[in-house]
């Protein structure tokens, strides 16, 4: 694709310190209204974008192109980039989300008592929060995207060597009990719909540190739901363009990096591997057997010799699989992602 459009979605962890603020729904709301309301940076929804997730009022477009709204799945505030053609726009309008949230914090007087996290995960409570990209791609049919999906995994999983936020110990999944689970279950329907999948969430002592912050919460390789069914990418068939091939691609498995150099490398690297895959050029030479033990094994690689096998047929170093899709990038000859 010569010029693709892409953009970032941010989930914020709301963390309040004092109960006079109020829940940590109350807040967000609070937040969201100061926005259109009060401030009026942007027009608010008055209608529905969608019954169970985005109702009427739960969200609007900014004045800067950008969406700031209430994900119904665990009532966190969401901040969505304009759509960018340029990665270090993606990159300004990124950062920009921070500063609009943690703005109207201190409008109302809450920034001494609740923040915004973007750190992606809440470590001690087992909830996450994600930082989604989406890229326009050009797929003729669902058959196409699964074949070439095979093809992009190698590099989804191995990203994280450049592009992972680090974090902290880890979480273990339990599919067979929730007793020892720290992870608190809401009272709200909207987070079980269409949910099959429960378990508990653990923490994890024997990990020190790990490269990736949601890779040991990932359990799909490709899922339409969302909660307890999180996925490395999640397929969205809607395309508001015209009647032609492009698509959107929903990529859930991405961090909320503080590195602006990270952030464009992420966005960068994946929409050169995109062309890559549209115009038929990456190769099957480099297979992934299982990509989500491979995910969390390059996840916990921090030292020589101290990840398990990672899954690949190929026999290459985890740096090298996640090369080799850029070396066929610059091989190719075609134009960089930044379009300058």
């Amino acid at each position: 694709m010569e010029k693709r459009i892409f953009g970032i979605e941010t989930e914020f962890g709301c963390l309040v310190r004092d109960d006079k603020a109020g829940t940590p729904e109350r807040v967000v709301e609070e937040v969201k209204n100061h926005c259109f309301y009060q401030k009026k940076w942007g027009l608010i929804d008055l209608h529905a974008r969608d019954y169970s997730f985005e109702p009427a009022r739960s969200g609007g477009f900014l004045i800067n192109g950008g969406r700031l709204y209430i994900d119904a799945v665990g009532d966190h505030e969401e901040y969505a980039t304009p759509e960018c053609t340029d990665i270090f726009d993606a990159c300004r309008y990124y950062k920009a989300g921070q500063w609009i949230v943690q703005s109207l914090l201190n409008d109302l007087g809450l920034a001494d008592v609740a923040s915004f996290h973007n750190n992606s995960v809440d470590h001690y409570g087992g909830h996450t929060f994600g930082c989604h990209e989406n890229y326009l791609v050009e797929m003729q049919d669902e058959d196409f995207f699964r074949a070439s999906f095979n093809y992009l995994l190698p590099f989804l999983v191995t990203r994280q060597i450049f592009a992972g936020v680090g974090r902290v110990g880890g979480h273990r999944l339990n599919f067979a009990s929730m007793k020892n689970s720290v992870m608190t279950i809401s009272d709200y329907d909207v987070d079980y719909q269409w949910v099959s999948n429960f378990y508990g969430v653990e923490i994890d002592r024997t990990t020190d540190f790990q490269l990736s912050l949601r890779a040991d919460d990932i359990v799909m390789r490709i899922s339409s739901r969302v909660r307890f069914n999180r996925a490395i990418i999640y397929p969205k068939w809607d395309s508001y363009y015209n009647f032609s091939n492009p698509h959107r691609l929903h990529i859930l498995y991405g961090e909320g990096n503080m590195s602006d150099y990270a952030t464009a490398l992420k966005v960068g690297t994946t929409s050169a591997v995109l062309s890559l895959v549209e115009e038929g050029l990456l190769g099957a030479e480099v297979e992934i057997k299982d990509p989500l033990e491979a995910l969390r094994s390059v996840a916990r690689a921090t030292r020589p010799g101290s990840g398990r096998s990672s899954g690949a047929t190929a026999a290459r170093s985890r740096p090298s699989i996640c090369s080799a899709s850029i070396w066929r990038r610059r091989k190719s000859g075609f134009r960089a992602a930044t379009n300058r």
